[in-house]
């Protein structure tokens, strides 16, 4: 009887295993993109600092899962102090301005997943993302939305992004903190490998 019952567990564990191991083959398989507004400059919390808190996230995912990126660039708020730049980024999202950005957005046809991040601004992304989210059509893609904060988690990020694409398969979101992101790599690491890369 003891035999058997160990039988037992060994098999379900290999299953177990096999079956896990299929999910993340199939992960990986499928092609991914992250894009993202990252806010180099004064930050609160970390000073001013050259490369953006979205951007290390964003870099951390494309070594993780291979995926390329989009970064939605815009010089409007270059060299702006953080509290004027709030203030700013207040009367946008109040007026529903949607600020350009530079460069041209992807064919995302190839992409069956997109990781969509940014800083929280009032509540929500940044505008100039806003206006990004005019030329991406996500139908039938994944879409796993993530924010770097001080203290606002996702805010309204994700439904926001489920407002925007209806017809994408919108994933539950991920946050944190922005100061922690030079030193936890881990979290990134962890919330990924708990999607099944």
């Amino acid at each position: 009887m003891r035999i058997k019952l160990l039988f037992i567990a060994l098999l379900t564990l290999v299953l177990f295993s096999g079956c896990n191991a299929q999910t993340n083959q199939n992960q990986n398989k499928m092609k991914a993109i992250v894009i993202f507004f990252s806010h180099a400059g004064d930050n609160y919390a970390v000073g001013n600092i050259e490369v953006g808190n979205t951007k290390i996230v964003a870099d951390y995912i494309s070594e993780i899962t291979g995926a390329k990126q989009f970064e939605i660039v815009t010089h409007k708020y270059d060299g702006i102090a953080y509290n004027p730049l709030i203030q700013l980024a207040k009367q946008e999202t109040a007026k529903g301005e949607l600020p350009p950005y530079e460069g041209k957005m992807p064919d995302l046809s190839q992409y069956d997943v997109v990781f969509i991040g940014g800083s929280v601004w009032w509540g929500t992304y940044p505008q100039v993302m806003f206006t990004a989210f005019k030329d991406m059509n996500l139908d039938g893609k994944t879409v796993y939305p993530f924010t770097t904060h001080e203290g606002s988690g996702l805010a309204n990020c994700e439904n926001d992004v489920k407002k925007s694409f209806p017809k994408a398969n919108v994933q539950k979101g991920w946050s944190i903190y922005g100061h922690e992101v030079r030193t936890n790599k881990a979290k990134v690491e962890k919330w990924i490998k708990g999607l099944g890369y």
